[in-house]
């Protein structure tokens, strides 16, 4: 794994974020659509990948899932798909950046409470930077494991 400042990706997946927002607006009205993973709070290291949090009505999970690849979006393989969490690929930028589609209400609902801690505890943001220093060159799998281990204990704050 390799990461990055912030100041190499932040702007730039910000401005991204505004785009994708735009575009699923248009499609999912009802939606909430927030920038989430590390690209999403100022300061914290990351690949400087852009993922985005969509969350539908549990009974419009399924039409959204085909409104969302009408815009050219493509479902991500080999990740976790459930009957409330679908995510997909955006392939439109030369850096990673991914949509999860998530029933409102349910257990993904994470995504959003993890970035919330991390914006707003500066110490948990350093230990999460320190994490992911510590992680460089670790294969996918591997980082990925010991990513969530951090995020299953912070979650666990209250």
């Amino acid at each position: 794994m390799e990461f990055y400042n912030s100041s190499h990706f932040f702007e730039r997946n910000k401005r991204a974020y505004e785009d994708v927002r735009s575009e699923v607006w248009r499609v999912l009205p009802s939606a909430r659509i927030e920038h989430i993973g590390a690209s999403a709070v100022e300061g914290l290291i990351s690949k400087g990948d852009l993922d985005v949090f969509v969350g539908v009505d549990y009974q419009n999970f399924d039409e959204s899932i085909v409104k969302l690849m009408s815009l050219g979006y493509r479902e991500k393989e080999g990740t976790l798909r459930t009957d409330s969490l679908c995510m997909f690929v955006v392939d439109r930028y030369p850096w990673d950046a991914a949509v999860q589609l998530v029933s409102n209400d349910s257990e993904f609902e994470f995504f959003l409470e993890f970035r919330d801690k991390l914006k707003a505890n500066e110490g948990l943001a350093q230990e999460y930077n320190k994490l992911k220093m510590e992680c460089a060159g670790m294969e996918p799998d591997e980082y990925r494991e010991v990513k969530s281990r951090f995020i299953e204990d912070v979650l666990c704050i209250s």
